[in-house]
């Protein structure tokens, strides 16, 4: 009988079904299928004999990861850059929203916002060729400032030290504006008689932007940050590599770029799968224990 009543509501309700067909099918066919690949960080994968067919060699590859003297260096690098990139550009964001939403002249709010949101749009490759030029040597615009109130020339872009503020605050520029839209359209929810209350009541701009904004966006605050968190060893691949050169490379390299090496330009696919498979479940308990933890502390979580 229940199965009848499902059957029922889906004949009647066949138009929803039939648009999340389409979502459904390409998360089976491009993210859940290829999860069976994951079987190669387990075998000496070789071409001929195919996935099932390679030798299995257990936990060989992850020993030798752990093993390898570049492990220590690739996970220092990777935490380092992620943190940095979270604490420095996850509350800039907010801080742009909240300013957003006490700016009332509607041409400067778009103006500000178009400046902002640009940015993002941006390419990857485009953005990173923009940093070179501003930072060569001799000739970028950040050098010549540099010149003309008679300070040392620097290499910015060979100096190991500065790589990670050099990648993070660009990020930071490139993407406040684009992460800020989520906070501008959870403030824009917020029910106007308690902006009038507060009115009556003689708040202040500010005791409004703490006792109204700020509650009202914790939860999807709590979210984004379980999913920043829960991300916090995919450090992204493309920026950091053309950002990298010989002179760097020793706070620049990580797993992803590691990954990309050894088995893409290496040929060695079991290692690099190992890696990315390693990698992959550190986020994954990450996510959960973060999750777990935002739903004891705060009741706001994922699930």
């Amino acid at each position: 009988m229940p199965m009848a009543q499902t059957w029922i509501k889906a004949r009647r309700s066949w138009e929803l079904y039939l648009l999340v067909l389409l979502p459904v099918l390409y998360l089976l066919v491009f993210k859940y299928i290829p999860m069976f690949g994951v079987l190669i960080a387990f075998k000496d994968f070789n071409a001929v004999d195919g996935i099932l067919g390679s030798p299995w060699v257990g936990f060989k590859h992850f020993e030798n990861l752990f093993a390898s003297p570049n492990f220590p260096l690739l996970i220092k690098n990777t935490l380092a850059i992620s943190f940095y990139a979270l604490i420095a550009g996850f509350p800039i964001p907010i801080l742009l929203a909240l300013a957003l939403n006490e700016i009332r002249t509607g041409f400067f709010k778009r103006a500000v916002q178009m400046v902002t949101y640009a940015p993002h749009f941006i390419s990857t490759v485009v953005m990173v060729s923009i940093i070179i030029l501003m930072l060569s040597p001799h000739v970028g615009i950040v050098e010549r400032i540099f010149a003309f109130f008679g300070w040392s020339n620097t290499n910015f872009m060979g100096e190991p030290g500065l790589f990670k503020s050099i990648y993070v605050w660009s990020g930071v520029w490139q993407e406040m504006g684009y992460a800020s839209i989520i906070y501008i359209a959870a403030l824009a929810g917020v029910d106007p008689s308690l902006y009038e209350a507060a009115r009556i009541d003689g708040a202040s701009r500010f005791k409004k932007i703490i006792h109204i904004d700020l509650p009202s966006l914790i939860p999807i605050t709590v979210i984004m940050l379980i999913l920043s968190l829960g991300n916090v060893m995919g450090v992204g691949f493309e920026k950091i590599y053309l950002m990298q050169n010989p002179l760097n490379q020793s706070a620049s390299e990580v797993i992803s770029t590691y990954v990309y090496k050894v088995g893409l330009l290496g040929a060695n696919f079991s290692f690099s799968s190992a890696v990315g498979l390693f990698n992959s479940v550190i986020n994954l308990v990450l996510l959960l224990v973060v999750n777990f933890v935002a739903r004891k502390v705060s009741e706001n979580s994922l699930w």
